[in-house]
């Protein structure tokens, strides 16, 4: 039987990013919170994430060279069946390991789990980085040029919903009511997910490439970075800001927990209502763009991450935290409107993969050392500080760097722009003499 209303290929693109995304912010909150189930050690508590954002560290690089190999519809495919696995192997662990021990100050409850679940994290981030690689550079082939930032609007706002404004309190609900149950709903999600994209048709494996081997393959991605400066500084600005925001994300676990004496579910509810302030700039990032051109809109974006930062740490209460968080939201997704729109028009599809690898690898890969940092200062601030007043330092390093970064950033994006602009006059060539 014929559907009467079949999906178009964008639209299955879309819902299955959403499914995904609502499984990525139910694991938002299950893989951090989970282990504060098994430990209170920040330190160790940090480890949960790093193993979700190692892989893009490691991975970046080869992702970006298969990438621009195979046909990227079968690699987000693959992807979502080993994304699957890993969660379906953690659900499997967490019900084995019923019921669970109180989780200790130092150390942990108990190793066997909390190290599966590492492994199954791993799992997780390293699919995730060929999946969503894939998936970037898979969206220009299904929609024109001139509606990038439309669609990537569009995309992401539906990403957001499930990644942060349904995700984390569904999933902070599940863990706290039933809790190897998170794991198995993002089992089934991926699995949707799959049943989704598995269908769309089109030409999505990249022309042969001229380059005789991976090294040389990847030399070309490098030499296209090392002439764009433009990528080049929001590829930096964009790894530095990831470094801060995950130096803040495990303190404000700790600190939602612990200083504000809040539950599972009333974090979750945390992240759902900065959120809003992403879905708000999925609607409203295109019309900002072409008002106050990309690089203005950029430069401020940059700017708004620390006072947001340090914001965090004196919100009295979930109401005023929740609104710093809505407005760290909104600069963010508008920030990411930019810079994607910019990679996916300016690099030529043939390199797109690598390139944006490469672009990913310096914007992602730190983002475990801002996990570890934020762990590492609460453990060293806890000799110093109380407790209560040691949660909260990562977010006055984060506030701190952030001004570094919007000050050297500002210039940087000014510049880039600037240059981007000279290049795209001089190809289109002299004007056309008046008759």
């Amino acid at each position: 039987m014929k559907h009467i209303l079949p999906l178009s290929p964008f639209s299955r693109f879309v819902a299955a990013a959403g499914l995904t995304n609502l499984a990525d912010g139910v694991a938002t909150v299950v893989w951090a919170w989970m282990a504060t189930l098994l430990t209170r050690d920040a330190f160790l508590i940090a480890l949960m994430p790093v193993a979700l954002r190692l892989p893009w560290f490691i991975f970046a690089l080869p992702a970006g060279v298969i990438t621009d190999r195979v046909d990227r519809h079968r690699l987000i495919v693959a992807m979502d069946v080993l994304r699957a696995f890993g969660f379906a192997a953690a659900t499997v662990a967490v019900v084995l390991a019923m019921p669970l021990a109180t989780a200790p100050q130092t150390g942990l409850a108990q190793p066997g789990l909390f190290y599966m679940l590492l492994l199954s994290a791993v799992l997780v981030g390293s699919a995730e980085v060929f999946r969503d690689n894939a998936a970037q550079t898979m969206l220009p082939s299904l929609v024109p040029h001139e509606r990038l930032e439309a669609a990537n609007g569009r995309l992401w706002s539906v990403e957001l919903v499930g990644n942060s404004l349904i995700g984390p309190a569904l999933g902070a609900f599940l863990i706290a009511t039933i809790v190897p149950m998170p794991f198995a709903l993002n089992t089934m999600a991926y699995l949707a997910a799959l049943w989704l994209v598995w269908p769309i048709k089109g030409a999505f494996k990249p022309e042969m490439q001229s380059a005789p081997n991976w090294r040389s393959e990847l030399k070309e991605g490098f030499d296209f970075l090392r002439r764009s400066p433009l990528l080049r500084s929001m590829a930096w600005i964009t790894g530095a800001w990831n470094l801060l925001f995950q130096m803040s994300a495990i303190a404000l676990v700790l600190h939602v927990q612990e200083n504000l004496n809040l539950g599972a579910t009333a974090y979750g509810l945390l992240l759902a209502a900065g959120a809003v302030g992403g879905i708000a700039a999925g609607f409203v990032a295109e019309t900002i763009i072409k008002r106050y051109g990309p690089m203005r809109t950029a430069q401020v974006c940059l700017v708004v991450s620390a006072p947001c930062f340090f914001g965090f740490a004196f919100a009295p209460n979930w109401l005023s935290l929740a609104a710093m968080i809505m407005v760290f939201e909104f600069s963010g997704l508008t920030w990411n409107t930019v810079s994607v729109s910019y990679r996916q028009r300016s690099i030529p599809d043939v390199l797109l993969g690598r390139v944006n690898s490469l672009y990913r690898m310096l914007a992602w890969g730190l983002m475990p050392v801002g996990l570890i940092l934020s762990g590492l200062i609460v453990r060293w601030g806890e000799t110093v500080f109380s407790r209560d007043a040691a949660l909260v330092l990562p977010f006055y390093a984060a506030s701190s760097g952030a001004v570094l970064v919007g000050i050297l950033g500002w210039r940087a994006l000014g510049r880039g722009f600037s240059q981007s602009r000279r290049i795209s006059l001089a190809d289109q060539g002299p004007p056309a003499p008046r008759l």
